[in-house]
C-alpha cells in the first residue's frame, strides 16, 4: 500500500478507503470494525452528550430528521430512560424537609437544589 494524503480527510467515494482503514487497524493493533462504525459511533457519542438530533442530522447528512431519529431511536430511550431518573431524584430530594430554624411556626418549607 502506497502512502499517500497523510492528515488530510479519505473521501467516502475513495475505492482505497477500506483497505487503508484497515491498514490503520492492523498498524494500531485494534480489531477489525466497518468504516461505517465510525460514523455511527460519532452520532451515538454525539447524542448521549447531548448535542440536539437536528445537528446531529446535519453533521450525517440524512434528508430528513425521522431517518435520524429511528436509526439512533435506541440511544434515545436510554437517555430518556436516564433525564426520568434524574427527574426522580430531584423530586425525591425536594420532598425532604429543609431544616426550620427554631422558633418559627409557619409552614414547612422544601427545598430543591438547582443543578
Amino acid at each position: 500500500m502506497r502512502r499517500r494524503h497523510h492528515g488530510l480527510p479519505v473521501r467516502a467515494t475513495s475505492p482505497e478507503r477500506g483497505q487503508h482503514f484497515n491498514a490503520l487497524l492492523r498498524r494500531a493493533a485494534l480489531r477489525h470494525i466497518r468504516f461505517h462504525d465510525l460514523r455511527r459511533s460519532a452520532a451515538t457519542l454525539l447524542l448521549e452528550q447531548g448535542v440536539e438530533l437536528v445537528i446531529i442530522k446535519e453533521l450525517l447528512g440524512h434528508a430528513h430528521i425521522g431517518v435520524t431519529a429511528t436509526v439512533y431511536a435506541h440511544v434515545r430511550l436510554r437517555l430518556q430512560h436516564d433525564a426520568i431518573n434524574l427527574l426522580g431524584h430531584a423530586l425525591r430530594d425536594a420532598a425532604e424537609p429543609a431544616t426550620v430554624p427554631d422558633g418559627d411556626n409557619g409552614p414547612s418549607l422544601c427545598a430543591a437544589p438547582v443543578r
